[in-house]
């Protein structure tokens, strides 16, 4: 499990049919063979490491429901480590299942407020966003400005901007998306009820 709360940014190395290699940020001395790290929104296995590099496999399942299969050597990836028991919860329950990806409307950029991000979303999501309710993308814990039609707003504030890949979005750009799996539970056994 992890909270959202992005713990580093790296660059990807790269990228083939069967997994990633990603750079290895000196906080993440704590790995081993084995570790769960979310990637990007994605929850991978190290299945390989040394003191510069991260590898995980991936399987064809994560590459069509994510956004992973995009990136390029060089790309920054946002990058935390498993949630320990004893640790602190500062974010949301992020389980790194992302469950589609959404494609950047705009970022509007407001010296008062941060940034504004607009995201058109798979209609297959929509039941579990709420105005308020959380969301993570690119496995960044967010709140839900506002959700008009399809388009979900989430206002950056000058932090994540500066300490995550989100900042650093075009339009056009796509973004892995996990639902609150809190609002999904309920939505599940309301609708089974």
């Amino acid at each position: 499990m992890f909270t959202g709360i992005v713990e580093a940014t790296a660059r990807m190395k790269e990228r083939t049919a069967s997994g990633l290699s990603i750079e290895r940020p000196a906080v993440f001395d704590d790995l081993a063979i084995g570790s769960s790290v979310c990637v990007a929104g994605v929850c991978l296995t190290v299945i390989a490491l040394d003191q510069e590099t991260l590898q995980f496999d991936v399987v064809p399942a994560t590459w069509s429901a994510t956004a992973l299969g995009m990136l390029q050597p060089g790309d920054r990836v946002n990058l935390e480590r498993a949630l320990k028991a004893s640790g602190r919860f500062d974010g949301h329950v992020v389980q790194g299942h992302a469950e589609g990806t959404g494609v950047v409307e705009a970022l509007h950029r407001d010296p008062a407020s941060g940034v504004l991000l607009k995201l058109r979303v798979p209609d297959a999501l929509l039941n579990a966003i709420v105005p308020k309710g959380s969301i993570a993308l690119d496995g960044v814990s967010l709140t839900v400005a506002a959700l008009e039609g399809s388009t979900v707003t989430v206002a950056l504030v000058p932090h994540t901007v500066a300490q995550t890949t989100l900042g650093s979005l075009q339009p056009g750009d796509h973004v892995n998306i996990e639902t609150d799996i809190l609002m999904r539970m309920t939505r599940r056994f309301t609708s089974i009820a």
